[in-house]
């Protein structure tokens, strides 16, 4: 709303937005990056999701409209002056614990102690790009703020890595600054968070954790740079908590997730980065973002038809209300995401099974009755009026959603096999499985190539790393 506004008020069209008010702060905030910062907001009391026809007339015709007319016909010529410290500013003095208290008071930190990013640090990260420190590697949203090396070593610094990492956090980082991925949404009400899965030698040459625990912290490596992720978003970008991350609930930041590269080769099946377009062996970072998920703790069997069930069952279930991005919001750009164990890989693959063969398996088998998938858009999604059949045969679905007109036929809740995304990793002797729900094009699969400084074998494996 805010955008289509914002590009109105370019033309010389004035507008007024109306905004519900939990969100008219964020409101505010984003009007700020997008360049007007005295866009016209008009409150709506509440929400309207909880209110009756009656009360929502009301509210509109005694709170909103006169913010509306009075938005239309006048303008606030006043302009917000930038309190915003020079990028390579000295903003803080003191110990530890003093420099801590003056970060989390201006807002640079996630409420955990950071370690100060002193001249000395900062150069030490500087060390492992080829990259000039004030190179802009893309613009953030919402506050249009210049993503520089700089900012990733300052960044870097603060949530805990190591130096040697910076080549990662440069790629995470291009990644975020893709238009493609939509860094823009990540304070959107359902609080999905970014997951970053790595490939390639580098894994190993910085010793990340693709065995048991996964997911969970406890290894510098993937806790250090999936908290950056988070701090980046806040310090760059700009996403707060009661401004412009408006996540109902939230999540906090994930950890790394290294695919298991001695395995996907064993069976010969993809990595996440060969499905992202990179090659076999190449260091690659993928980001998506996605708004929940579980664990499958028990997945039993002794051939695929047998595996198989338990994750069609649990993506379906997961990407429950996200259907709404397979049609009516984001056509086609949902990804679900399932992380298996080495040994449920080994099993499929021993059983002759390709990775796409078993992504076509779950297209056809991860699917719900038409007169659900419906019903969940109408009712649930409060998508209005939805007609799979209509949207069918105008084009605008693919046409498998439309094998006949019977209400009761299972249909997918993705377009294409390959959009189901398989990723392989964690305990090797398990047979388990955590299935992500996605947030579509609101995060959508971004992957960026980790470029590597000169000397980089040598550097590596010198006892000296150093840290941060």
């Amino acid at each position: 709303m805010l955008r289509a506004s914002a590009a109105c008020e370019k033309a010389g069209f004035p507008t007024s937005s109306l905004t519900c008010e939990g969100f008219f702060k964020q409101g505010k905030a984003t009007s700020i990056g997008l360049g007007f910062p005295n866009i016209g907001l008009a409150l709506v009391p509440g929400h309207i999701g909880t209110k009756s026809t009656e009360q929502l007339r009301q509210d509109i015709l005694h709170t909103t409209l006169d913010e509306v007319i009075k938005n239309l016909t006048s303008f606030d010529q006043v302009g917000q002056a930038s309190q915003e410290p020079h990028p390579k500013a000295v903003v803080a003095r003191g110990d530890f614990f003093a420099i801590n208290e003056q970060f989390y008071a201006s807002g640079y930190t996630d409420g955990l102690p950071i370690v100060p990013p002193t001249q000395t640090l900062i150069d030490a990260f500087l060390s492992y790009t080829e990259l000039e420190a004030d190179e802009v590697l893309g613009v953030m949203l919402p506050d249009k703020r210049a993503a520089t090396v700089w900012s990733v070593a300052v960044n870097g610094v603060m949530a805990g890595c190591k130096p040697q990492y910076m080549p990662i956090l440069i790629a995470l980082v291009q990644a975020m600054a893709d238009p493609s991925y939509g860094v823009e949404h990540s304070g959107n009400t359902p609080g999905a968070d970014t997951l970053i899965i790595l490939n390639g030698p580098i894994i190993k040459e910085l010793a990340f954790n693709d065995q048991q625990g996964a997911l969970r912290d406890g290894f510098m490596p993937n806790t250090s740079i999936g908290r950056f992720f988070r701090l980046y978003l806040r310090n760059v970008a700009g996403f707060h908590l009661h401004k412009t991350d408006k996540a109902t609930f939230g999540n906090t930041w994930r950890v790394v997730l290294a695919e298991n590269e001695e395995v996907l080769a064993e069976i010969d099946w993809p990595t996440i980065g060969m499905d992202m377009g990179f090659a076999r062996g190449e260091n690659v970072l993928t980001i998506a973002r996605y708004s929940g998920g579980g664990s499958l703790s028990s997945v039993s069997g002794s051939t695929p038809e047998q595996l198989l069930p338990y994750l069609a069952d649990s993506i379906e279930r997961f990407n429950n209300w996200q259907i709404t991005f397979t049609t009516s919001h984001g056509n086609g750009t949902l990804r679900p995401l399932a992380v298996i164990t080495p040994i449920l890989a080994r099993s499929l693959a021993n059983a002759g099974w390709s990775k796409l063969r078993v992504q076509e398996w779950l297209f056809e088998h991860a699917r719900r009755p038409a007169w659900e998938f419906e019903r969940q858009l109408k009712e649930w999604n409060i998508r209005g009026t939805w007609n799979l059949t209509k949207d069918a045969k105008e084009g605008k679905i693919p046409a498998l959603f439309l094998e006949s007109e019977d209400p009761n036929r299972l249909v997918p809740i993705v377009w294409k096999p390959s959009d189901l995304m398989i990723a392989v990793g964690g305990d090797p002797l398990r047979n388990n499985a955590y299935v992500f729900a996605h947030n579509a094009f609101l995060g959508f699969p971004t992957a960026k190539k980790i470029l590597l400084p000169k000397n980089w074998s040598e550097r590596v494996r010198s006892p000296s790393q150093g840290s941060a």
